[in-house]
């Protein structure tokens, strides 16, 4: 019973995760906040559907179809779509056209319907037919040498290839961080250490908004609703 999730990493730079998942007598879930954007296909009583997820700012409630199967490439940070602005998908997701159990619709072609463990084929055809383009800019303003750009230059193309600045990105990988330690059985006072928390009312305040649970409820599960796929970043 409940919201049943597999994931697993992959060699592609341009891809983040990959994930699949089927639901079982649960009507809704919690939607935690995503700095990184999916794509996503689900089937339910027979219909294949497709959509782009956007980055999600914080978390919500989501209906979940019941007895439903679900497949989807999370993007890498710095990975996008350029013919669908990244900003109008934040918070927000557009329908994929035309899918069926064997293809979708996509920027005026037909591409064959990817499954989770060939996820990368589609993604290496998608960056030859110049459908995905990546910043490698963006990976590195969080991880790497500060960039020899300005801060304006870097900062308009970490919002073009993110929808986010770069302050939202670290606060929603923190508190997602959070939660898989606090699940872990972690005590709340050395999350806040350990992850650069002022206090525990501060983690409390971003595990409110980004995960939509208390470190109480995430390290005593299970509960009702579920939450949406959490991996570490």
């Amino acid at each position: 019973m409940g919201l049943h999730v597999e994931s697993r990493a992959s060699d592609s730079p341009y891809i983040d995760r990959v994930w699949r998942s089927r639901s079982s007598d649960v009507a809704q879930m919690m939607s935690v906040a995503a700095a990184r954007w999916d794509l996503v296909f689900w089937e339910h009583r027979g219909q294949v559907c497709g959509a782009v997820q956007g980055p999600e700012t914080r978390a919500r409630p989501a209906p979940v179809p019941e007895d439903a199967t679900f497949f989807g490439i999370t993007f890498s940070l710095g990975t996008a779509m350029p013919h669908l602005p990244i900003d109008r998908l934040v918070d927000n997701s557009a329908t994929i056209p035309g899918t069926t159990g064997s293809s979708f619709w996509l920027k005026g072609s037909t591409w064959r319907l990817p499954g989770y463990d060939d996820a990368e084929a589609l993604v290496r055809r998608l960056v030859r037919e110049d459908v995905l383009a990546r910043d490698p800019l963006v990976a590195a303003a969080l991880d790497g040498p500060r960039p020899e750009v300005s801060d304006r230059t870097l900062q308009r193309r970490f919002l073009a290839a993110t929808g986010l600045t770069r302050g939202a990105v670290r606060q929603i990988d923190r508190a997602r961080h959070a939660a898989i330690l606090l699940q872990e059985g972690r005590p709340a006072q050395e999350v806040v250490h350990r992850l650069g928390y002022f206090d525990q009312p501060h983690l409390a305040r971003s595990l409110s908004r980004f995960i939509g649970r208390t470190a109480t409820q995430l390290a005593d599960p299970p509960s009702p609703e579920p939450l949406s796929l959490l991996y570490k970043t």
